[in-house]
């Protein structure tokens, strides 16, 4: 650096006036240029990524915020232009750049950078490919499982495609700067093997989550419950399942803890109901009305695309201490099991009040009629016997 000054200083003094000033004029030339060649692109790239977001090729929070999409682009573009810039600029006041790139440590210095960027690059290109294919095939899908499916899998196929593409171009950089990748990698290989017995856990939960997707198992979107927590499966990584509850709570959960996974919704569902009349009531008379009810709720437009089937009365369950259990169910698409059981419950309330069907509720009888009777028959029998 010292000695690219002083040459600077010594070719500058050397000069006249003339020269000097055409120089810097071709150097301000060259560096407006770089500049306006950067303003172009960085345009050009917004407007790309706003068209894409508009066409629902990419996410809208990816196009907000500085457009952070095709940031790393950005970036590698304008690296590349100050560095061609720089270049020219040192050629103009001649220092002869090129014929030190020409050079061992030139030539060296230039692959380093040349793999750097085209590594970075490389990783960008294939996650938004992966993204685009996977958006893609989940867009065609006409299956909302196979669609989920996808959406599950795009960030787990983007994170080892660029896991792989890093390692290669870790390995390949280290070998330019003249490091020996052989015993690395064996090396490697040592460690690989400790790991593997010290981070079995690890790789359970990798297997674990690999087949729970293969196996369509669990997709994101799906309402399930894992050791008591339930919640709606918010993303799956390679090694976590995550769950949003319905106060908002975050559940996470190793693959290798989640032995026992209740999927709620997947491929349908049933809204179940329990209804409990009262001993009193006539329980002809509330299967009636549970199956009018259901009836009304068929024929509802706004519910009539949620339900599959029609409702299915089993008849009396149990007998507890509030009332009779009547137990029906409906089978609706899955995850609307939840609204269509919110609104026949509300229907059915009001249809047995209309119709005076009773629902159980813990009562105390104080007066016993009938114990009372036969105590007193128990007591006349008694006293005829004397």
């Amino acid at each position: 650096m010292v000695w690219a000054l002083g040459r600077l200083v010594n070719q500058i003094a050397g000069l006249s006036l003339a020269a000097a000033a055409i120089d810097v004029g071709l150097t301000i030339g060259v560096g407006l240029a770089a500049a306006g060649l950067i303003w172009i692109l960085d345009r050009l790239l917004r407007q790309g990524v706003e068209r894409l977001a508009q066409k629902g090729l990419v996410e809208t929070a990816a196009a907000d915020g500085g457009h952070k999409a095709a940031a790393t682009s950005r970036g590698l573009l304008k690296v590349a232009i100050i560095a061609v810039a720089a270049l020219l600029i040192l050629q103009i006041w001649g220092l002869a750049p090129l014929a030190w790139l020409s050079g061992s440590g030139g030539a060296t210095g230039l692959r380093v950078g040349v793999l750097v960027v085209v590594g970075a690059g490389a990783v960008e290109i294939c996650g938004r490919v992966i993204e685009r294919i996977f958006r893609d095939l989940a867009t065609r899908s006409r299956d909302l499982r196979r669609a989920a499916q996808f959406h599950t899998l795009r960030p787990i196929v983007k994170g080892l495609t660029n896991g792989c593409l890093v390692l290669f171009f870790g390995l390949t950089l280290l070998s330019e700067l003249g490091v020996k990748i052989a015993p690395l990698l064996a090396g490697a290989g040592v460690v690989g093997v400790a790991l593997g017995f010290g981070a079995q856990t690890l790789v359970k939960d990798f297997l674990t989550g690999l087949f729970l997707i293969i196996e369509d198992i669990v997709s994101v979107g799906d309402n399930v419950m894992i050791g008591g927590f339930s919640g709606l499966v918010e993303s799956m990584t390679l090694r976590t399942i995550r769950l949003r509850d319905f106060d908002g709570a975050l559940h996470v959960f190793p693959y290798s803890e989640a032995q026992v996974i209740h999927n709620r919704t997947k491929s349908f569902s049933y809204a179940v109901f329990e209804p409990k009349i009262s001993y009193l009531a006539d329980i002809e008379q509330a299967t009636r009305v549970m199956r009018q009810v259901g009836a009304g709720l068929k024929a509802d437009p706004q519910f009539a695309r949620m339900i599959l089937e029609p409702l299915e009365v089993v008849g009396v369950d149990q007998f507890t201490d509030v009332g009779v259990v009547v137990k029906a169910r409906i089978k609706t698409k899955p995850g609307d099991q939840w609204r269509v059981g919110r609104e026949f419950n509300r229907r059915l309330k009001l249809a047995f009040d209309a119709a005076r069907v009773e629902i159980g509720y813990p009562t105390v009888q104080a007066d016993r009629p009938f114990a009372n009777e036969r105590s007193h028959d128990g007591a006349a029998k008694t006293t005829a016997a004397h």
